[in-house]
């Protein structure tokens, strides 16, 4: 079991992959991450939106927790997302992450999801949230271990 992420777009960019890369070298099961990269469509608005919706849906499992990134989402803290993630893992359900495209994702993507998250009210590139990313589920992984790395 590790954490599925979900991302439409294009491959990351070198900075992306290389910040990616030094906390995926620190992650360890059920905590350590998969990157799948769903193309983004060559629609625009609402028809973008609808098309990469689908594709999104289509990779979910059925009995996943999926957190989905969104703007529009709670706004939580680190403990919070570790308590998540650990509960979810102790139940032996698999975890997916969702970021979306950039004409966002349909209500039904928003309605599977079983958390909405919010990293902030600013709204952040797609390569950032990635990396940023990366670093919560390392945060997340030490503080469910009690480890210091994430001070209170």
């Amino acid at each position: 079991m590790s954490v599925r992420i979900l991302v439409v777009g294009k491959k990351h960019e070198s900075w992306v992959s290389e910040g990616i890369g030094r906390y995926e070298k620190r992650l360890r099961k059920p905590f350590d991450a998969s990157w799948q990269l769903l193309p983004h469509s060559s629609r625009e608005g609402a028809a973008a939106r609808a098309e990469e919706s689908e594709r999104i849906l289509g990779r979910l499992d059925r009995d996943a927790l999926v957190v989905l990134l969104d703007e529009r989402g709670r706004n939580i803290d680190s403990p919070a997302l570790a308590a998540a993630l650990r509960g979810a893992f102790d139940a032996g359900r698999s975890v997916t992450a969702v970021i979306g495209g950039a004409y966002g994702v349909e209500d039904r993507v928003r309605e599977r999801a079983d958390l909405v998250w919010s990293l902030s009210k600013l709204v952040f590139p797609h390569q950032l949230v990635r990396l940023i990313l990366a670093e919560q589920l390392y945060r997340a992984q030490e503080i469910s271990a009690g480890r210091p790395y994430h001070h209170v």
